[in-house]
């Protein structure tokens, strides 16, 4: 999925029900309503933006190409740059401004990175539209707690909410992952920081619980992941005696060269660990960083949902039918954006009309939704009511990659 027409690949994930579903023309009737999706889909997030795609069609091939009484239609956009193979804020700007000028659209669901979603959610909000997230965890797009002065206003324009997230944000798992830290015996920490919104935001809350908790906290640094030579900031991480090593990243942000040349200079288990957020939870990363150091410095990384094998109810059957649909496991957020897709499709049934802001009050009155984790609401801002949390570890696994990320526990 490169950027083909300039900034985005169009695709219908469901075309007209009358041409998809069976259906006779006259279920068409009332006309086309619009889902526009905005996330990279290339570089080392082209797995992941596939398997985020798929979990939306899922949703829209469920509900066979309708919701209320109009015909769904997908239009997928890439919001990365050709030069970095990365989120892109001009790109992001693009997408939203595009969707919001389409008289059909009607939902924005993305970003995967919380930076690309400061750029949109602003964008969306003053046309009434709808924005959904499967991925972005940022505190400070949606409250006070970890934000940024000035957040979450900034991003609400007519004072509405808008913009709302199906997982858990990271003042949340920020802090249950410096729980774990300790749980696990670690007393040192040594946190880095892609100095990203996200990977920041998640730094800043771990350093502020694990201060809280009585572990150690030699530094909160932030490193410049274009550098391909890491080697400088981990010496000085090895001298100051730190056990553990907590990175808040994602997948192109530089942990996979943090985690290799932590083996190249001896920094292993156990001497000092690695530890990341839900960011890290791709197989690519396993693929960059290679396995042996992985493992070599007992990489353990928390996740915002149950593993989608004990998931049960609608998880369960979910994980079921993408497997049967797409002859391949899910990746992190495919499910998710399942999820926000379901939740989109049943927000346009209960409006019953082509008005955004009708689908946007729906959305955000969304109550005891049967969703992957168990039944939840959306809050006053725009967050899911559940706090679901897991914690893996890298362990030798057999397959072309040579390892995976091995459940461990669910954490509190």
């Amino acid at each position: 999925m490169k950027r083909w027409n300039a900034f985005a690949v169009i695709m219908m994930a469901a075309p007209l029900a009358c041409l998809s579903a069976g259906a006779n023309a006259a279920d068409c009737s009332k006309g086309k309503i619009k889902i526009y999706t905005s996330w990279p889909l290339q570089g080392a997030m082209l797995p992941e933006g596939t398997g985020m795609k798929n979990g939306v069609n899922l949703a829209v091939n469920q509900h066979k190409g309708m919701a209320g009484g109009y015909c769904v239609e997908v239009v997928n956009l890439d919001d990365a740059s050709p030069q970095t193979g990365k989120w892109d804020g001009a790109v992001e700007a693009e997408n939203a401004n595009k969707a919001i000028s389409d008289a059909d659209a009607m939902v924005y669901i993305g970003t995967y990175n919380s930076g690309a979603a400061k750029v949109s959610m602003t964008i969306t909000q003053r046309a009434h539209m709808a924005q959904i997230t499967p991925a972005n965890t940022y505190p400070g797009l949606t409250k006070k707690i970890g934000a940024a002065p000035g957040e979450p206003e900034i991003y609400r324009p007519l004072g509405i909410v808008s913009y709302f997230r199906v997982p858990p944000a990271d003042d949340i798992q920020g802090a249950v992952g410096a729980r774990w830290a300790k749980k696990l015996g670690y007393k040192k920490v040594y946190i880095l920081n892609d100095q990203e919104l996200y990977g920041k935001g998640i730094a800043d809350v771990f350093e502020a619980e694990a201060k809280k908790i009585g572990l150690t906290v030699v530094a909160n640094e932030g490193i410049d992941y274009k550098q391909p030579d890491q080697k400088p900031i981990l010496t000085k991480i090895r001298a100051s005696g730190a056990d553990l090593v907590y990175m808040g990243a994602v997948v192109e942000t530089g942990a996979q060269t943090i985690i290799r040349q932590m083996k190249d200079l001896g920094m292993v288990s156990p001497k000092v660990s690695f530890m990341g957020p839900d960011g890290l939870y791709e197989e690519e990363l396993l693929k960059a960083a290679t396995c042996g150091a992985a493992m070599g410095v007992n990489m353990h990384i928390t996740f915002a949902s149950l593993p989608f094998e004990h998931m049960t109810g609608r998880g369960a059957e979910i994980y079921k039918a993408y497997k049967e649909a797409y002859k391949i496991e899910p990746t992190s957020y495919a499910l998710y954006s399942w999820e926000a897709a379901e939740i989109a499709l049943q927000a346009i049934d209960r409006a019953g009309a082509k008005d955004r802001e009708k689908i946007r009050a729906a959305v955000a009155g969304t109550k005891d939704f049967k969703g992957l984790n168990g039944t939840w609401s959306f809050d006053a801002n725009g967050d899911t009511t559940i706090k679901v949390m897991s914690g893996f570890k890298v362990v030798k696994a057999d397959g072309p990659i040579g390892c995976k990320f091995d459940f461990l526990e669910a954490l509190k």
